[in-house]
């Protein structure tokens, strides 16, 4: 969000509690020592047991997670979202509140993609696909002027 650069894009078939979490353990490879902070909705892959143990695992967090659906810190989403989020962590998790995607740069990034990419294109392959969207975040990353500046100011007051 600092930079408004796509930092790590990883693009896959799925979108699975593995596959998201192996694009966060790729980013911070980018930086290994740094503190991260990811802006994620509520989506229950981004509150996963696999998320949980990778924190866990990359901030050397050696008490006992729980046991999924049962106890600890993997009790349940709300649980997991709670240890995710939880500031004392070098990783962590920034949840937006439901139905304000708005709130979220990477939506509003994945907004423009669709509307000048993807919505006027026709693919001949995945890899096709793969290839355009590649090159569509070279272009941005080129061109990016910094994060996005929002102009909203609310409700105006009569």
């Amino acid at each position: 969000m600092a930079t408004g650069q796509v930092v790590s894009p990883s693009l896959g078939p799925t979108r699975t509690e593995a596959d998201f979490a192996a694009h966060i353990a790729q980013t911070i490879q980018t930086d290994p020592e740094a503190a991260w902070f990811f802006v994620t909705d509520q989506l229950n892959t981004h509150q996963s047991e696999t998320l949980v143990r990778l924190v866990a695992e990359q901030c050397s967090i050696q008490e006992d997670l729980g046991s999924k659906g049962k106890s600890g810190h993997l009790a349940s989403m709300k649980t997991r979202a709670a240890f995710l989020s939880d500031p004392s962590h070098r990783l962590r998790f920034i949840y937006t509140p439901r139905h304000s995607s708005w709130l979220n740069q990477i939506e509003i990034w994945f907004s423009i993609l669709v509307r000048r990419l993807l919505a006027r294109a026709s693919w001949t392959s995945l890899t096709h696909l793969r290839e355009g969207i590649l090159a569509f975040i070279a272009y941005s990353n080129r061109l990016s002027n910094g994060p996005f500046h929002w102009t909203y100011k609310g409700p105006s007051r009569l």
